[in-house]
């Protein structure tokens, strides 16, 4: 009888009943034990098995997979260089608050340290980017204390006792024999336990807003519950909102979609109270806004921590409550600054000879409605998507801000669009496709996603044109070690993944494809010549001294 199988068990069936409906495995020989019970909970309904030959693919898939749903999501690979592959999703989920669970298949504890193959200290792996941390071993045979340590782990996962969710993980030493006998495996699995039950939180006491201050509503990146707060209590306070792509919070009279350019003129030096919702993290303006000392900042975060990155935060609460607003003239100074640079924005877009990054992030998101999602890729897609205009249904928005990196947007972005079943959209830059495109490589009997994938093709990193590596007097470094470009035929790597491929011709082109759901797995190429780059952003940044 093998000792693996039955701690395997143990643990797989606690994670159902913690509700646990998606696991991401990628295969490996050490994590056996726990591959034959997911697939056998597969094959029996009681949970959807997702598998990818890249652990970094699978960390991000299963981060997709919690980002869409909210449940914890495991991932499980075998030792060595595989465990660790799950670090770049580990840290993403540690600052992005999202519960996902590394299970690491180990060697026996006796091995460690031997230099036997596929071996190396995993059990404090991931250092100080998760919450909790679990070591078992299957020699023990001790099934309560497995089930123990992993509802133990899918609480800290969720925050549900310390408000502050994120990655976790378990690492489980498994002796040989890794794989059932015949008869073990088809025996009947045993019952598992009832749900936990959790403490409800309780509702916060809001912090009420005191005196007729010059406000503005700031919101970065959040969940689609967080933006409609902020959006309104904008409403109700009559406050200017600046809201970014992913903050779900861009709607209403309130939302001021040229912020960023208003904030470079002199009505941003009388702002004196600004209310932080979420993780703003996309434009200078706002980071400077942040840093001013003359302003007050309110921090609004359900979460145990909180996002002040200018140091000058004095008041951070859970919940904020204003009086209906009884002098509207603050917020028409900002709306007839929108009034002048929304226009002069579109105007100078729409006479530009190429087909620039702009223009194509707005061609998508007024392609979209709120029945649709829209996975926002980091680098220079969301800042386009940050100058499309205020629409009445705009889309549900995901991006991996916590830290903002390219790698794993791809799997990401596969994990929302099976983790909501919604129509779901991404756009993303070239290198950022490159970058995770094993996410796109799926054996014959994976859950397949409704997914169009719209990419922003400049050959190269044009970002950092429009930053001080893009400057006259560093030209001579910029192309080679900045810029990076590639010739990769994308049509080609579209077909070797089993994508159906467009070449976009025009705008026009792309709102009639937008006007059928996605079918399968579809890529989009946009080509965009980045030379103009900087130039353009300049050009934008222009704008505000014509107010």
């Amino acid at each position: 009888m093998s000792n693996a199988t039955p701690c395997a068990r143990a643990v797989i069936s606690e994670l159902i009943s913690w509700g646990v409906r998606d696991v991401v495995l990628a295969p490996g020989s050490r994590s056996a034990p726990l591959a034959y019970e997911v697939f056998e909970a597969d094959r029996t309904g009681r949970l959807r098995l997702h598998v990818r030959i890249d652990e970094r693919t699978a960390g991000f898939l299963a981060l997709g997979l919690a980002k869409a749903s909210g449940r914890v999501v495991p991932v499980i690979t075998t030792s060595g260089t595989a465990a660790a592959n799950l670090h770049p999703a580990v840290l993403e989920a540690s600052h992005s608050h999202l519960p996902l669970m590394m299970i690491t298949a180990d060697r026996p504890q006796s091995m460690i340290n031997t230099g036997a193959n596929q071996t190396t200290r995993q059990d404090q792996l991931f250092g100080f980017h998760i919450r909790a941390s679990a070591s078992l071993a299957d020699t023990t045979g001790n099934a309560r204390a497995w089930r123990f340590e992993v509802s133990r782990l899918a609480a800290a996962a969720q925050g549900v006792r310390s408000r502050l969710p994120g990655a976790v993980h378990l690492n489980v030493s498994f002796s040989e024999p890794l794989t059932p006998d015949a008869a073990e495996w088809a025996t009947p699995q045993e019952a598992f336990a009832d749900s936990p039950v959790l403490p409800s939180p309780r509702p916060a006491e809001a912090f009420r807003l005191s005196g007729d201050r010059a406000t503005v509503v700031l919101v970065g990146d959040a969940p689609a519950a967080v933006g409609r707060t902020a959006s309104e209590l904008a409403a109700t306070g009559g406050y200017p909102l600046l809201a970014e792509p992913s903050s779900n919070a861009r709607r209403g009279l309130e939302a001021i979609s040229c912020y960023r350019l208003v904030l470079a003129t002199e009505l941003a030096s009388d702002i004196e109270r600004v209310i932080v919702f979420g993780h703003p993290t996309l434009s200078r303006p706002v980071t400077r806004l942040l840093g001013r000392t003359d302003v007050e900042v309110i921090v609004v975060s359900g979460y145990a921590d909180w996002v002040d990155p200018g140091l000058t935060a004095r008041t951070v609460v859970d919940a904020v409550t204003a009086d209906s607003a009884t002098d509207s003239g603050w917020l028409e100074r900002w709306c007839s600054a929108e009034g002048k640079l929304r226009p002069a924005l579109d105007q100078l877009l729409d006479d530009q000879q190429v087909l620039t990054g702009q223009a194509l992030a707005r061609g998508l998101w007024l392609g979209l409605n709120e029945h649709d999602t829209l996975v926002a890729g980091s680098s220079n897609p969301i800042r386009d998507l940050d100058l499309a205009p205020i629409t009445s249904r705009p889309p549900l928005v995901h991006a991996n801000r916590g830290l903002s990196g390219i790698d794993g947007t791809l799997s990401t972005a596969m994990g929302i669009a099976l983790g909501d079943r919604r129509p779901t959209h991404a756009l993303i830059g070239d290198l950022t496709f490159l970058h995770d495109i094993t996410g796109l490589f799926l054996g014959a009997d994976e859950p397949r996603a409704e997914l169009r994938i719209v990419v922003a093709n400049d050959r190269g990193g044009s970002i950092f044109a429009t930053l001080e590596q893009g400057g006259p007097a560093m030209s001579s470094a910029f192309e080679r070690v900045f810029a990076t470009p590639q010739q990769v035929d994308l049509a080609a790597l579209s077909a070797a993944c089993g994508a159906r491929y467009t070449l976009l011709r025009g705008l026009g082109e792309l709102s009639q494809l937008l006007t059928a759901k996605p079918d399968g797995v579809e890529v989009i190429e946009a080509r965009i010549d980045r030379s103009q780059r900087r130039a353009l952003d300049q050009a934008i940044q222009d704008l505000a001294a014509t107010i």
